[in-house]
């Protein structure tokens, strides 16, 4: 896989170290389970997948390019080129601004652009609208276009299918970019309507059933198909494709469930005609962080720490499934961690962050779980895996500990 050029501050010596010593030892990526930082009165396991993903990379090293190469030039950002905190903020701080904000409000009037100015489309990738929008203002958006590969391959796939008159159906949550962009794209080609999660999906099925009338379609996704969408015709044949961050066992489920809707309406061997086969559009490091999770999780822990950016939707993913299974804290950097005795957590469903007091325990022998979101840093978790150990009082053996992998890897 390509090796993308990402600025030094992001990256962690630690776990730079044993992410190298794990893709030696496991090059075939089969083995999940987490590794161990064994320090003692604490006991620290890492997910064996977490952190920037390609995608991710791929736009952090784009994005820092061209401000390098676009000296004294005005550089936007169409809205935040990833949902991580510091990675904004240090964009920010080297004179990009951004144009909108994650719901696409307006954050500087469009109309003082100019065609010497340069936009960055985001990873999450932007509408049809949009690109025309700023090719009509003379700004090149192909030319500074981060835009994830794995994305586009949503986009690619749905176009296909869409040639052989199939719907597009996507599992997604309608307000995220990503989603808005995908539904962009697809809508230009095919029918489409978003769902965001197995609740719409049910009501979807209830409806190709028929066992809902047809006017409720219109009042129940209001907002969330296609200009002249028409479920009488359009729901007769469709694929479905996802927001690549969504629960992967999630998209699954929903796929499943329509699958069996068409088998009970029209057959099983009429299926292939009236449902598409669009498994390959789940994101493959999606998979490796959920999967690495959910190994992870197999681990008798007390606590659990997620990092990641507080929008990031593959991040609160995380969270929800490590919640199923213990106390789990969502924070997007060591900076959370007040004190010894307090955090700032965050909700992943509605983003309120509070003071939780008492989070560490206190026994003879810690263990914590760990993990992070695909556009976290490398260096958030290692700060908070400094932090916790000093609270711990075991900074000298996780120092000795990060001298040994370091050397594992020479």
């Amino acid at each position: 896989m390509k090796h993308f050029e990402v600025p030094l501050g992001y990256r962690s010596s630690l776990i730079s170290a044993i992410k190298e010593k794990r893709k030696e030892d496991d090059k075939l990526k089969k083995d999940t389970q987490p590794t161990l930082l064994d320090l003692g009165n604490l006991k620290i396991y890492l997910a064996r997948h977490f952190g920037f993903c390609y995608g991710v990379e791929n736009a952090i090293e784009i994005a820092y390019r061209t401000i390098e190469s676009n000296q004294g030039k005005r550089i936007f950002l169409l809205s935040e080129m990833i949902h991580n905190p510091q990675v904004n903020a240090d964009l920010l701080q080297k004179g990009v601004q951004f144009l909108q904000d994650t719901n696409g409000k307006e954050l500087i009037p469009f109309e003082t652009l100019t065609k010497d100015d340069i936009v960055i489309i985001p990873a999450f990738g932007t509408t049809i609208a949009m690109e025309k929008k700023l090719n009509a203002i003379g700004i090149q958006v192909q030319q500074y276009n981060t835009t994830c590969p794995f994305v586009e391959k949503v986009w690619n796939r749905s176009a296909q299918i869409s040639k052989k008159g199939y719907s597009i159906i996507i599992h997604g949550k309608p307000k995220h970019e990503e989603t808005r962009a995908t539904f962009s794209h697809a809508s230009a080609n095919s029918p489409t309507l978003i769902v965001n999660d197995m609740e719409d999906t049910i009501q979807l099925g209830k409806i190709i059933s028929g066992e809902l009338p047809v006017a409720d379609f219109y009042s129940y996704f209001n907002g969330k198909y296609s200009e002249n969408f028409n479920p009488v015709t359009d729901l007769e044949k469709f694929g479905v494709v996802n927001q690549t961050t969504q629960l992967a066992t999630d998209t699954q489920a929903i796929s499943d469930y329509l699958k069996n809707c068409m088998v009970a309406k029209f057959g099983e061997s009429e299926l292939p005609v009236h449902f598409a086969d669009t498994r390959d559009t789940l994101c493959y490091a999606t998979n490796d962080n959920q999967t690495a999770v959910n190994s992870l999780l197999e681990i008798p822990a007390d606590i659990a720490f997620v990092m990641g950016g507080k929008n990031s939707s593959n991040s609160s993913h995380l969270v929800e499934l490590c919640e199923n299974r213990l106390i789990t804290y969502f924070i997007d950097g060591p900076e959370k961690l007040i004190d010894v005795n307090s955090i700032l957590n965050t909700n992943w469903r509605n983003k309120e962050q509070t003071i939780i007091n008492n989070y560490l325990p206190t026994q003879d022998v810690t263990t914590i779980l760990m993990t992070s979101g695909a556009s976290c840093p490398d260096t958030v978790v290692e700060a908070v895996i400094r932090q916790i150990a000093d609270y711990y009082n075991v900074s000298d053996a996780l120092k000795a500990l990060e001298a040994k992998w370091i050397h594992s890897i020479h």
